[in-house]
């Protein structure tokens, strides 16, 4: 197991671990303030959390009520 650490490239990685890590704690942020959704509360929650990059992205772009 420490021969798998050993070998992964951590500055190629790292950046797309913080990156993830921002995205999810904005978009919860953002989903626990917010009364309007395209579609239900629950399901953008599920989304966010388990989709990993996406889905936050998706969560922005679809997820969020303009009305």
């Amino acid at each position: 197991m420490l021969e798998l650490f050993e070998a992964i490239n951590w500055a190629v990685i790292a950046p797309f671990i913080i990156i993830q890590g921002i995205l999810l704690i904005v978009a919860l942020i953002d989903w626990a303030k917010a009364e309007r959704f395209n579609g239900p509360k629950w399901m953008w929650f599920f989304i966010i959390v388990f989709v990993n990059i996406l889905g936050p992205i998706l969560y922005f772009i679809f997820g969020r009520s303009n009305r």
